[in-house]
């Protein structure tokens, strides 16, 4: 009882702050402080920084026809301005918004293309650009705007006529002073840095004083110290952050050098330990690996930015700061979380998974984690971030973590991690050849007394992946048959990999390019159940999982492990 009135204590706390996030927004955005953010127009866009996402010249076709394919949703104008279409998805909106998908002009190279845009930019401007209001004015979504404006200037300002290039200077000055208002009152998270990073590229694109370039790198480099941890990821424990916000401190890095201004050093720290904690979250086929919030790769993209790490080298093994684990032997990876819930206020995509892991030999992928889809129903994201959702072990059908669900709630904060292991242990083992770790979480504790540790190892041939779960009191002590000991281990299969039974009766994992496991359930007769991945490129795909079921008071230690044997 105790650990639900300290989480609704926690939820409510979240709620309060973000009414006085808004209620702050609603006051600095009224009729009365918009003089706040009028002044100086900049003469002229000194220098466009390079944007390093994917361009596809279709899709600036696409958009030329009144096609809109953002956010995973397509949206036909039928003629009329997207600006003024009525769409209920956010993230399509928010997409429309941040004005990215002004690359794929750039990348069209014509004069349609750039007409287009200047287009597309002057209906923005005088819809939206007086109005400070909506989706259009949400901090996160400017700080997307600014960049993409700043990046792709060259193809806007096209042709453009001075009328044009002064309306455009002039609302990216009032998009500039209004973030710079805003940032501070962001909450935690890539959304607040990314409004640095922006103002950080306003500063070094546009003439300003000394003064502006000096304030942005200071905000920008106490942001950095903040969010990247020692070891190269982001606080919210989410690969995809790390991806997200390399994206764009990479082409802020090489700005400051084409400014012949010297990258603060913060900003050059950061971006050389996230190289290769990118690198420590992808298995051997480019794949990230699937924890709090990752969905599908997009590969050119990793490949895109890894084309700038100079650290080169194997990926780390170790990543205590960030919590996780990498197991790296003769072709087989397995990356296993072994952390604490991230703080609440970055957790809003964070998973229940704690002491999940995934398995990959050569470039198949055979014990997965369910993943998120990326732009498919919110529906479908509770089950994604559920326990039941990872290779791991459930305790009586439930959760490590507790999330919520409210609707009235989500609608203010989303839906946070509110609770979850408070003490995750975790220790590093590398011997005779061998590598794994053992760690343990209390998760499980609050509600059942029950504390889950899990030792994994890696043989140096790559061939045996042995693990050992173990269920106890806290303390050590045995667990009693009260009834509320029930425990599930679950290993999800790639849909990929063919699963059958051989003439011993046991299960075989085949994968596509013909490597094959087997598991030895230690004992337990394994069950086939129906599963889902939700991190498909195409949304989500049938799968199965694994399922070894025992009473934690008369099996408190569980034993398995995978054996391959090599294709040929």
């Amino acid at each position: 009882m105790a650990g639900t009135a300290s989480n609704t204590t926690r939820l409510w706390a979240l709620v309060g702050r973000e009414f006085w996030r808004k209620a702050r927004r609603r006051l600095r955005t009224g009729p009365v402080y918009h003089w706040r953010f009028s002044g100086r127009v900049p003469e002229r866009v000194l220098i466009a920084p390079p944007d390093l996402r994917l361009a596809d010249p279709q899709i600036a076709l696409e958009i030329y026809y009144g096609r809109f394919p953002l956010s995973g949703h397509l949206v036909e104008t039928g003629g009329q301005s997207p600006f003024q279409i009525p769409v209920t998805d956010r993230g399509w909106q928010k997409s429309l918004h941040g004005f990215r998908w002004l690359r794929h002009m750039r990348a069209a190279g014509t004069d349609l293309a750039a007409a287009n845009a200047r287009a597309l930019v002057s209906d923005w401007i005088a819809i939206h650009g007086s109005r400070i209001s909506g989706v259009s004015w949400e901090p996160a979504v400017v700080a997307k705007r600014i960049i993409a404006l700043l990046q792709h200037s060259s193809v806007v300002l096209q042709g453009a006529d001075f009328p044009f290039y002064r309306s455009y200077l002039k609302s990216l000055a009032v998009q500039i002073r209004y973030l710079r208002s805003m940032a501070g009152e962001m909450p935690d998270g890539k959304h607040r840095l990314r409004a640095r990073i922006a103002l950080a590229f306003a500063a070094l694109s546009l003439p300003a004083p000394p003064s502006a370039l000096r304030n942005a790198t200071r905000h920008l480099c106490e942001e950095l110290e903040y969010q990247i941890l020692p070891d190269g990821g982001h606080i919210s424990r989410n690969p995809m952050a790390v991806v997200e916000l390399l994206a764009d401190l990479l082409p802020l890095r090489q700005t400051y050098a084409n400014q012949a201004e010297a990258p603060p050093p913060e900003l050059v720290g950061a971006v050389e330990r996230m190289l290769p904690a990118l690198r420590f979250f992808r298995h051997q086929d480019g794949s990230l690996a699937r924890f709090n919030g990752m969905g599908a790769t997009i590969h050119d993209r990793i490949a895109a930015i890894l084309r700038h790490d100079d650290t080169g080298g194997a990926p780390l093994l170790h990543a205590p700061y960030s919590g996780y684990e990498r197991l790296s032997q003769a072709g087989t990876t397995v990356i296993a979380d072994t952390g604490r819930p991230p703080p609440p206020d970055v957790s809003a995509d964070a998973h229940a998974g704690c002491l999940s892991f995934e398995m990959s030999s050569g470039r198949d992928h055979f014990i997965v984690n369910a993943g998120v889809d990326t732009y498919g129903a919110a529906d479908f994201r509770p089950l994604g971030r559920a326990t039941a959702a990872h290779s791991t072990a459930t305790v009586n059908d439930t959760s490590s973590a507790r999330f919520n669900h409210s609707g009235r709630v989500a609608g203010i904060i989303g839906s946070p991690l509110v609770g979850g292991p408070a003490e995750v242990t975790c220790r590093r083992i590398d011997e005779a050849g061998i590598q794994g770790f053992v760690a343990s979480h209390d998760g499980y504790v609050p509600s059942f007394g029950i504390v889950h540790e899990r030792a994994l190892s890696l043989s140096a041939d790559g061939s045996l992946l042995a693990g050992t779960d173990r269920f106890f009191r806290p303390g050590g002590a045995r667990i009693g048959n009260d009834g509320r000991d029930f425990i599930a281990l679950r290993f999800h299969v790639h849909p990929d990999v063919e699963l059958f039974r051989d003439r011993e009766d046991r299960l075989v994992l085949a994968g596509p390019r013909g490597d094959v496991w087997t598991l030895d359930s230690g004992g337990i007769e394994p069950s086939v159940e129906e599963s889902i991945f939700f991190a498909g490129l195409g949304g989500p795909r049938r799968s199965r999982q694994i399922v070894l079921s025992a009473k934690a008071s008369e099996q408190p230690s569980i034993n398995w492990r995978f054996a391959r044997r090599r294709a040929g």
